[in-house]
């Protein structure tokens, strides 16, 4: 997809702000506690997503996440198809207090290649 530029500059920021996290990290940090957080669209996820992973899109994010994530240490592993919906929503946790939000680097995508 081909994104705008000034939505590139704010993605860009956004994953200057926050942890990438490698997608080989992701089982073992979900295995000790973290959330694997999908903030694609609910047809996205249900097309396919990482197993035992929360689904609220991005549009939803800010507005309930913490009904759903109310702990602001909870590792939380933000994540799309690639990164900048995924960095985009770590940095808004972030800005919001939870300490821990981090995006998972090249995203669903990436993540999908280590099991072939």
């Amino acid at each position: 997809m081909q994104y705008t530029e000034k939505f590139q500059a704010l993605a860009d920021k956004a994953q200057s702000e926050v942890e990438g996290i490698l997608p080989e990290t992701v089982d073992e940090r979900m295995a000790n506690g973290a959330i694997a957080l999908d903030i694609r669209d609910p047809d996205e996820h249900a097309a396919g997503h990482l197993k035992g992973s929360m689904n609220i899109s991005r549009g939803k994010l800010e507005m309930i996440v913490e009904g759903k994530i109310p702990d602001l240490n909870t590792e939380i592993l933000c994540y799309c198809n690639a990164n900048n919906r995924g960095a985009l929503s770590a940095a808004a946790l972030k800005q919001m207090g939870y300490v821990n939000a981090k995006y998972i680097a090249d995203g669903l995508n990436a993540y999908k290649k280590l099991a072939k």
